[in-house]
């Protein structure tokens, strides 16, 4: 399934947290799909990603928000 959270206004660690409590609700392969207007979410989700054996299936950036598509790995 695919899950969207919105992790908009908030700061560093708090988007990193949030997403690794969703993400801690989800089964392995299915899809989180993170909003946030903090920039460092783009190195500092990624790098929770590769620490907890998730994949980052895009990243991206629109206007003053950034988007993070991840995948729950099978190992957590």
């Amino acid at each position: 399934m695919h899950y969207q959270l919105n992790a908009r206004r908030l700061l560093c660690p708090m988007p990193v947290i949030r997403t690794q409590d969703k993400v801690n609700t989800l089964q392995a392969g299915d899809t989180l799909e993170v909003v946030c207007t903090d920039p460092g979410a783009l190195n500092d989700i990624p790098a929770w990603c590769r620490i907890n054996g998730h994949t980052v299936l895009s990243t991206r950036r629109e206007d003053d928000e950034v988007i993070i598509v991840i995948e729950k790995g099978h190992g957590t």
